[in-house]
């Protein structure tokens, strides 16, 4: 497993261009970014090329999702600004080659029952999924605790499971936030099991405070044990809040996982 770090949360004192340069001195070997495209994409790629940094994952557009609205992948009145937010996330990726794009299932919207919001959600994933097939790009669907996101749709393992037997196409898998879990007072080895053979990529932050490691009180060496049993062998990216000091003072957690990953 190698470790990659979450520009949208991570080195933010600087301008997103100069945080990739700072997470490669860092020790990280890949960046992903949730929303980038405030940047144009020529200006991203030159700073992934400058700094010989790969781009593990961005989101497609959740239009008004992060403002507390339902976003746009499960909302049916909203099909044609999702083909619009999709049809971005094309032109984007082609440039930068994400490795994987995730797209955010979002919340209940109002006067829409959670049938036709599935119905609607796996369909828009299916579409994407085949969209970036052919750039060599997974789709991915998360899942995220209902304390910090009330009313997000897709909140267990085993809701990740049923969306994709929903969606029932090979380049679309689950991306596992071990935080999110952990938010819920779920087991983390049995939720890594549950999704052995479909985790596409995998997130971390401490629990309680959604901290870096060390903060909290997560149990991460039996996280990456049953990671490891469950035969996955992908990217584990920091997204995590580094707190009033910054970045750099939050970085204590990552030169002992490297050097325990090395003497093992």
């Amino acid at each position: 497993m190698k470790l990659c770090a979450n520009l949208s949360m991570l080195f933010t004192e600087l301008p997103l261009p100069e945080r990739i340069g700072a997470a490669a001195e860092a020790g990280f070997a890949a960046v992903e970014i949730q929303f980038p495209y405030a940047l144009p994409a020529e200006a991203l790629r030159a700073a992934l090329d400058a700094a010989g940094l790969p781009l593990l994952l961005i989101n497609l557009p959740a239009g008004d999702l992060m403002d507390g609205g339902p976003g746009l992948a499960a909302v049916p009145g909203r099909q044609a600004e999702f083909d619009a937010a999709l049809a971005e996330a094309l032109a984007y990726a082609r440039v930068v080659r994400p490795q994987c794009v995730n797209v955010l299932p979002g919340r209940l919207a109002d006067g829409v029952s959670h049938a036709a919001a599935r119905e609607t959600l796996a369909g828009n994933l299916r579409r994407s999924a085949e969209a970036f097939a052919p750039l060599g790009i997974r789709v991915l669907a998360e899942a995220i605790n209902p304390l910090d996101m009330p009313g997000f749709l897709v909140n267990t393992p085993e809701d990740l499971l049923a969306l994709l037997a929903a969606v029932d196409h090979p380049n679309c898998a689950a991306q596992l936030d071990l935080y999110h879990m952990a938010r819920q007072g779920l087991d983390l080895p049995t939720c890594i099991a549950a999704l052995a053979g479909r985790i596409g990529h995998v997130q971390f932050a401490d629990c309680p405070g959604r901290g870096a490691p060390g903060t909290g009180t997560m149990d991460f060496a039996a996280a990456r044990a049953a990671l490891r049993e469950a035969g996955y062998a992908g990217w584990l990216a920091a997204e995590y809040r580094p707190g009033e000091a910054g970045t750099a003072a939050s970085l204590a957690w990552l030169a002992q996982w490297l050097a325990q990953w090395q003497s093992q």
